[in-house]
């Protein structure tokens, strides 16, 4: 079922590096990005692909990786990415970019979750210097990066306790907790009138 994809994807932040992943499964991957609806059917968004360790280890030291975890600076060796995609989108996209671009994410990601692997959307990204150092195309800009290889760390699903503390947190076993609302909490309640 769909709701059981959905929950095990999950933002994975530590893989097994040794799982390589290659060309084909990046492009399956941005197969079913290219398939998703588009605003205006105008089909925007451009990928690039990186799955060789000289390019990983380029982007790599230009993320930003959990902002909860402030103690936490990043996967270590062998705990980081086989692969990243890189979305753009052109420098005068309209207005509807980000739309497309998280909805283009979600297919990636879940199309991934499927294949037993599991990634990152990250928006906190040095865009300018990674745009310079993989000398990417001057009329595109980077939307976000996702990173891409097989888990190495466990993320489980809690509900909110306290509404003031949303924050994902990991317990002394290294478990990532994420926190979420009840559905009775997301949903407004009818006025009567």
């Amino acid at each position: 079922m769909l709701i059981d994809l959905i929950t095990k994807n999950r933002s994975y932040r530590r893989f097994d590096e040794s799982h390589s992943l290659d060309k084909e499964t990046l492009k399956n991957l941005i197969e079913h990005a290219r398939l998703s609806p588009s605003a205006a059917n105008l089909q925007n968004l451009r990928f690039f692909l990186s799955n060789t360790n000289e390019t990983n280890e380029l982007i790599f030291p230009h993320l930003s990786w959990a902002g909860y975890l402030r103690y936490w600076d990043g996967p270590e060796i062998g705990q980081r990415p086989s692969a990243y995609i890189i979305i753009l989108s052109p420098a005068t996209s309209s207005k509807y970019h980000l739309i497309d671009a998280g909805i283009a994410a979600q297919s990636i990601l879940l199309a991934a979750t499927e294949l037993g692997l599991g990634g990152c959307m990250i928006a906190s990204i040095n865009k300018e210097q990674v745009h310079d150092l993989l000398s990417l195309p001057a009329n595109l800009e980077i939307v976000f990066a996702i990173a891409l290889g097989k888990p190495a760390e466990e993320v489980v699903i809690e509900d909110v306790i306290d509404p003031d503390d949303i924050e994902y947190w990991r317990d002394d076993e290294d478990v990532h907790h994420v926190p979420k609302w009840a559905i009775t909490d997301l949903l407004i309640p009818e006025t009567e009138d």
